[in-house]
């Protein structure tokens, strides 16, 4: 079961470019330190296979009539230059 953490006396500077770095990567705040403690504390690299399956489950667990590949595309160009 995942565990809650609180983070107190946060440096600005650090507050500032880790919002940053969530809105580049489109996640929450606590997504994003997520990411970044399981790069630093668990470095290992997942196969392209693995990273494959997990999509494919991800994309199965959608409801179909919901997401079309055009929305999609559209979705994923949405405030790109």
């Amino acid at each position: 079961m995942p565990t809650t953490l609180t983070l107190k006396n946060i440096p600005d500077e650090l507050y500032k470019r880790l919002k940053a770095s969530a809105e580049a990567h489109r996640h929450s705040l606590n997504n994003e330190v997520i990411v970044c403690l399981e790069t630093v504390l668990l470095p290992e690299r997942i196969s392209v296979e693995e990273r494959l399956a997990r999509a494919r489950v991800l994309r199965n667990s959608l409801p179909k009539d919901k997401f079309q590949p055009q929305d999609i595309d559209s979705l994923k160009r949405e405030g790109r230059p």
